[in-house]
């Protein structure tokens, strides 16, 4: 896998959305793929909590109808915590803090999640 790609787009999300403080990538059962977060937090264990509340928002989205999920924020005192979708496989995980751009972060990332994407795509095609 392109570690280098990887943490290149994460830097780019940080470069693109004034606010981000943390980013990782981590596979759909919660195992760390990539991360770029500070020393204050576990990268491990973010990946696998991550992991388990985008299976549960995923599950609330296919029980009400609402469609394959995107993405689901979390709202805290001192800042946010997005979790978004890339494809079935994986997800990505913004950690921001309360001056963070929301909106200009969804607009941000949808690019950045399809590149995500065609790197963790070509280290499935390479083990094949």
């Amino acid at each position: 896998m392109d570690h280098e790609a990887l943490a290149l787009e994460m830097r780019g999300l940080r470069e693109q959305v004034t606010g981000i403080t943390d980013t990782a990538v981590a596979a759909a059962d919660g195992l760390l793929i990539a991360a770029d977060t500070a020393d204050s937090i576990d990268p491990e264990g973010l990946a696998a909590l991550a992991a388990a509340g985008l299976g549960l928002a995923r599950r609330t989205a296919q029980a009400t109808a609402r469609g394959a999920l995107r993405q689901t924020v979390t709202y805290g005192s001192h800042g946010c915590a997005a979790f978004y979708a890339v494809g079935d496989t994986a997800l990505m995980i913004v950690l921001g803090d309360e001056g963070m751009d929301v909106d200009r972060l969804h607009l941000a990332t949808q690019p950045a999640l399809d590149r995500i994407g065609s790197i963790l795509m070509s280290k499935t095609a390479e083990g094949v």
